[in-house]
């Protein structure tokens, strides 16, 4: 079992979470015991950590059971830190090309842990698995989605190619107990893509931040974006097609090796590639100005990372950015790369702007806690959990 984690938290206010579509404060018991998948690719892997080790903080045993990819190091490593019990499958993840023997094996391998772990809830970062036959009730969190995705991207519906997909994540969502998004953006795109759906809530993203008093004292005449560079949803490309025209130096961070090959390094650019967290946060720390002008994002961890070390943000305009970051940030069509740069440079020429956007952006991130995401997390599992377990 996992190591729980020491130290205090403040204590949660559940009755007054913001975002949560549906359900009330539940006065049944907390689970003891969850199963959670995850993978370690994009933003579900920072998530995964935080929430398991705000769970185990509050005493909840949590087994994460990782598919996809193998974890590289500093993603072991830092589990590792937090006491988390990890079991890799190494199974292809559901939105990966033809991956549907890898998805009924790792199906058989849950079912098998949930025999051996025995836990009162499934915690479910994907959605197909859904559908299997759990014993415990299940969580779906959605977190992103290839038809929301493609039609964000494309600006049409995902292709035929996709239709087994689509039928597979239809049946998850409909099996789920609870399904859960980090924006209700993401919730409206589930619903639109898969839906009706059964009962669901928005818990948004949280960081274990603590908000300084001056969040732009040490920043520096820098650009800076990450995530995933090949990623035509994060559109960094748009970034770096601008870079040689902006008065100030921009640093990227994140994994340029896609599916279909490298992206080609640009001129102009300080790539980094990718990063263990800190790392980034060390990025953050430095940059005046934030920018991910996305065309799809459901919730935007990296937004929220970069506010809470006092950047000013340049946003694409999309809804689930606007939703959390409206009169925080500057927003950009993001397919006009004239616009993109020159809020850039109209931001860097401008540091009194710069100050009271940072300090904004920095005030609204202090609201999307750590306490606050598991909170709403442990409101939502009482309310799917039986009042005794494991007496």
């Amino acid at each position: 079992m996992p190591t729980r984690i020491s130290g205090t938290l403040e204590r949660q206010d559940t009755h007054g979470l913001a975002g949560i579509l549906s359900g009330a404060p539940s006065s049944r018991a907390v689970p003891r015991r969850v199963l959670m998948t995850a993978d370690g690719v994009g933003g579900v892997w920072p998530c995964t950590l935080d929430l398991a080790s705000g769970l185990a903080a509050r005493g909840v045993e949590v087994t994460v059971a990782v598919m996809g990819p193998p974890l590289l190091d500093h993603q072991l490593a830092e589990a590792a830190r937090r006491g988390l019990a990890l079991i890799e499958g190494g199974y292809a993840l559901e939105w990966m090309d033809n991956p549907w023997n890898d998805v009924d094996a790792a199906g058989e391998w849950l079912l098998g842990l949930e025999r051996t772990t025995a836990p009162d809830l499934v915690h479910l970062n994907g959605f197909c698995h859904a559908a299997l036959p759990w014993r415990a009730p299940t969580v779906v969190a959605g977190h992103s989605c290839v038809r929301s995705w493609w039609l964000a991207v494309h600006g049409v519906e995902a292709p035929p190619q996709w239709a087994r997909y689509t039928e597979r994540v239809a049946e998850g969502l409909r099996a789920a107990t609870l399904v859960v998004a980090p924006s209700a953006a993401m919730l409206s795109a589930l619903e639109a893509e898969y839906g009706p759906l059964g009962p669901a809530r928005v818990i948004p993203n949280g960081l274990a931040h603590v908000r300084r008093s001056d969040t732009t004292a040490a920043k520096q005449d820098l650009v800076f974006s990450a995530g995933r560079i090949w990623d035509d949803a994060k559109n960094i490309e748009a970034l770096c097609a601008v870079a040689s025209s902006l008065p100030w130096p921009v640093a990227v961070a994140g994994d340029r090796q896609g599916p279909h090959g490298p992206c080609a390094p640009t001129a102009g650019v300080n790539s980094l590639g990718q990063l263990p967290r800190e790392g980034v946060q060390a990025w953050y720390d430095r940059a005046g100005i934030y920018v991910l002008p996305a065309r799809y994002e459901p919730f935007g961890l990296s937004v929220l990372e970069a506010a809470a070390a006092g950047c000013a943000l340049v946003l694409g305009d999309i809804r689930s950015l606007r939703e959390n970051w409206h009169g925080a940030a500057v927003f950009v069509p993001p397919d006009n790369r004239r616009a993109l740069a020159a809020a850039i440079r109209e931001l860097s020429a401008d540091p009194e702007r710069r100050h009271t956007l940072a300090q904004a952006a920095a005030g609204r991130a202090s609201t999307f806690t750590l306490n606050r995401m598991v909170g709403g997390y442990l409101d939502a599992y009482r309310s799917l959990t039986p009042v005794a377990v494991h007496q």
